[in-house]
């Protein structure tokens, strides 16, 4: 196993990475962003960033919140513009995305804003009145209450419900998409989120993403299905009229283990039919965003030092305890191989992806810069349960604080917070793909690849190959070009014939110059035997100059610190980057396996720390005052012959 360090490496990580480093540039050093722009295809492939999952005023719960910006808004955010908040004040990145999609609720699309608009057919609607009477927040809880017997509707049985505005909204978000689509410097998608909530209170939801300019007539909403497989059914038609598309599950953590479950809707027996569509439609996960991460919980990895990281622990917008087993990531990757291991196709190969899941048009990916998720609602601090205060009844004007009568909790400490789930959401995350260059065509084959990686907010990246690779192969400027030619990125699949002895992966990440070093890089391995599955995290490239320990599979810890009564983090320890080449140690030729990569920053203050610090109060003491940011690439998997 080889680790390169900055410096010597550094035309070996150029070359291997591609748009991290412009010629010249000193990948530690540069103020440049992640963005790459590619005059032509780059058969080696660049990175780029980008949110595939963005609420606006269409949406019926962003409105709700108090946001009043459009498609035209998030995407001019996107680009580096300012918009505002409900609240008022300023939202502005840090650097411009590569790539964007709108994605506001199918269900009731544009509804809530033509209650407002007199004329409109929906102004007359049961909850119109209110809607426009209301100033204070809780008034708003009151309206978004309110609605739930209009979402639950079935088709045809809600007589408010006008399918013309819901048209209407749709041709809008499809115009501000084609207007800001600009190939080889910033891609948009058409786009909307299916809201399918199960019967449950499980969260079933996907974005489905449009590959070019074509779109039906309206979203497939849970108006029209509850039931995933008939979403699925609508784009397997879509695509029979040449549209093509694919759709993200997001949020499996608040799924009750019905995201990944092992059999269908209904509870018949999962079968291939079930499988082909299945994996036809969903190539790519969302595993981290605003509500929680859901790579792994530490009641079903608890040897993983690394799994309680970013956990919401509920079914969404509830407190009830959602059920882990079938509604993590790593766990529905073991329960696919346990499936093959039965006789049935794998249904849960996928690749990951990050978003964030905003409600106000625009994503909050940084922790010293976090507006949360749901406008008016969650605007403040002690709104959003991270500082102690009680706050009182203001307008909208006033930014619309919580309400005296909200019920209070302690940390512990014997202050008082306001009682909410909030503060269990995270700054995250962000879609990274490897295209060829920056337009819709290559973007959406990279997601149908699964050649994509997911981040909690930084820009790192990660390339992932397995292969038959030696060390010094990372030096060879081909290097690239031979992975791509001998070896499988990351999606893909080997078999045994591919393998001799035991796989070998090359594995490389840079940090994002604008964020903390890094402190690891990890392979996380799943396989199964017998239809028993297990797992092993193994640190395969350290900072600092430190070494694996063999026995233990782990790096010593680098001592890199957070200084909480400012957030400064050290500046020496970690890296700029770190690679190797890694065989598996393990390896067992008959049993099913997959392997992803898990990078790791240093530690940094979390949200909830730099609200207290701004506040002159001390950070919640049942929440983590620092976390480690963290980029995940998409499994590579291993199948006996």
């Amino acid at each position: 196993m080889k680790k390169l360090t900055t410096g010597a490496a550094l035309v070996a990580l150029c070359v291997f990475l591609i748009a991290a480093c412009a010629p010249g540039d000193d990948a530690a050093d540069t103020g440049e962003t992640a963005t790459a722009t590619a005059e032509s295809p780059n058969p080696t492939k660049n990175a780029y960033f980008g949110d595939l999952h963005v609420h606006t005023r269409y949406s019926f719960d962003a409105f709700i919140f108090g946001t009043t910006t459009d498609p035209n808004d998030a995407y001019e955010f996107a680009k580096g513009g300012t918009i505002k908040h409900p609240a008022g004040f300023d939202m502005k990145l840090d650097r411009p995305l590569d790539f964007q999609g709108v994605t506001d609720h199918g269900m009731y699309l544009g509804m809530l804003p033509a209650m407002t608009e007199e004329g409109s057919p929906a102004y007359d609607h049961p909850v119109a009145a209110d809607l426009r009477a209301a100033e204070e927040a809780d008034e708003r809880r009151g309206i978004f209450v309110g609605m739930s017997p209009y979402l639950a509707a079935r088709k045809g049985e809600d007589e408010h419900l006008d399918l013309g505005v819901v048209r209407g909204a749709w041709s809008k978000i499809i115009e501000a998409a084609e207007a800001h689509n600009d190939p080889g410097n910033f891609t948009t998608f058409i786009a909307y989120e299916y809201t399918s909530s199960g019967y449950e209170r499980d969260n079933l939801h996907r974005n489905v993403v449009f590959r070019g300019s074509e779109a039906p007539d309206a979203p497939f909403s849970r108006i029209d299905s509850q039931n995933p497989e008939d979403l699925w059914a609508a784009m397997d038609e879509w695509r029979e009229q040449g549209i093509d598309t694919l759709a993200i599950p997001h949020n499996p953590n608040g799924s009750g283990g019905r995201m990944f479950e092992l059999e269908k809707f209904y509870g018949d027996p999962l079968d291939e039919d079930y499988v082909d569509v299945r994996t036809r439609n969903e190539p790519i996960v969302e595993m981290t965003q605003v509500k929680g991460t859901s790579d792994t919980h530490p009641a079903l990895s608890p040897n993983d030092e690394w799994a309680n990281f970013e956990i919401m622990p509920y079914k969404i917008a509830t407190t009830i305890v959602s059920q882990p087993e079938g509604s993590y990531v790593r766990d529905a990757l073991i329960r696919g191989l346990r499936l093959a291991d039965g006789g049935l196709t794998n249904p849960y190969k996928f690749g990951l992806i990050g978003a964030s899941d905003t409600h106000v048009s625009g994503g909050a990916f940084q922790e010293d810069n976090y507006w949360s998720k749901v406008g008016i609602l969650d605007a403040e601090a002690h709104l959003r349960g991270s500082v102690p205060g009680a706050g009182a009844n203001q307008t909208l004007g006033d930014a619309a604080q919580q309400s005296d009568s909200a019920t209070r909790t302690d940390d512990g400490s014997g202050r008082s917070f306001r009682d909410t789930y909030y503060y269990t959401w995270g700054a995250s995350g962000l879609a990274g793909v490897w295209a060829e260059e920056n337009t819709r065509e290559a973007i959406f084959d990279a997601m149908r690849n699964k050649e994509t990686f997911a981040t909690s907010g930084p820009r790192m990246k990660v390339r992932f190959f397995a292969g038959a690779f030696a060390d010094s192969d990372l030096d060879d400027a081909e290097f690239l070009t031979r992975a791509y030619a001998e070896g499988v990125p990351m999606g893909g699949d080997l078999l045994s014939s591919d393998v001799g002895e035991a796989p070998t992966f090359a594995v490389m990440a840079i940090r994002d110059v604008m964020a903390a070093p890094l402190d690891r890089v990890q392979v996380i391995k799943g396989w199964s035997s017998d239809g028993q599955g297990a797992e092993m995290v193994y640190d395969v490239a350290c900072s600092d100059g430190a070494e694996v320990d063999p026995a233990t599979h782990r790096c010593p810890d680098n001592g890199a610190t957070v200084d909480l009564t400012t957030c400064r983090i050290s500046n020496d320890a970690g890296a700029d980057d770190l690679s190797a080449v890694w065989t598996d140690p393990d390896f067992d030729a008959s049993k099913r396996a997959f392997y992803y990569v898990r990078v790791l920053e240093n530690p940094t203050c979390r949200w909830s720390t730099w609200d207290a610090l701004r506040e002159g109060v001390e950070p919640r003491y049942d929440v983590s005052p620092t976390i480690q940011e963290r980029a995940w690439s998409s499994p590579i998997w291993y199948t006996p012959e």
